[in-house]
């Protein structure tokens, strides 16, 4: 396998949930996401942990016979929450360290429901692109219609002058997961050449 430093797969990090939700759809959509991941020969970059929908897309994947890399931070290994069948798993000293970790080792993102800490991940990404920090592109997977709200919020700042049209258009969206990781394969901001390939 190709260090980071060299050339290697595209890879996705998948920002979600530490616990599995209140629908069956969350976990099935997971699922299609690590199969779907592995499948097109790309590599998975996810939270590292072993519950909730993490375990359950870093397992999707994992039996499609894809690479996946889990990050975590020590306190949470420490509690033994981490993940032990990976094919690489960075223990960090933070949960900024592994944001910036996540975020180094990934070609795109995208997002599954999730709570607070998924949120956060995954706005500070877009974020870092409307600074044009990165150019990688940054999806929401909007099962079950999860992230209506979040997106009529992103409308409204849209709309009140908080966020340029430009910017808005950075957070790309589909209900299904196959459709989502293609999308990712296109570039996020016309002009930087950065997108999500089979080889980086």
């Amino acid at each position: 396998m190709a260090g980071y430093g060299e050339a290697r797969t595209g890879t996705v990090c998948v920002f979600c949930g530490s616990r599995t939700g209140g629908r069956p759809s969350y976990a099935a959509a997971a699922r299609r996401v690590g199969t779907g991941i592995a499948e097109r020969g790309l590599r998975l970059v996810y939270g590292g942990g072993r519950v909730g929908l993490m375990g359950v897309v870093a397992d999707a994947a994992l039996a499609a016979g894809g690479e996946v890399v889990g990050v975590i931070p020590d306190s949470m290994d420490e509690r033994e929450v981490s993940h032990t069948g990976l094919t690489e798993l960075h223990v960090v000293g933070s949960l900024h360290e592994r944001k910036v970790l996540m975020a180094d080792l990934s070609d795109a993102f995208l997002a599954l429901p999730g709570g607070y800490g998924t949120l956060e991940e995954f706005l500070e990404v877009l974020t870092w692109a409307q600074l044009g920090l990165h150019g990688k592109p940054c999806g929401l997977l909007d099962v079950d219609g999860f992230y209506e709200p979040l997106r009529q919020l992103f409308d409204g700042a849209t709309r009140e002058g908080f966020v340029s049209p430009e910017h808005r258009s950075l957070v790309l969206t589909e209900t299904d997961p196959g459709a989502l990781i293609e999308l990712l394969q296109q570039p996020a901001h016309p002009g930087t050449g950065a997108h999500l390939s089979r080889e980086s």
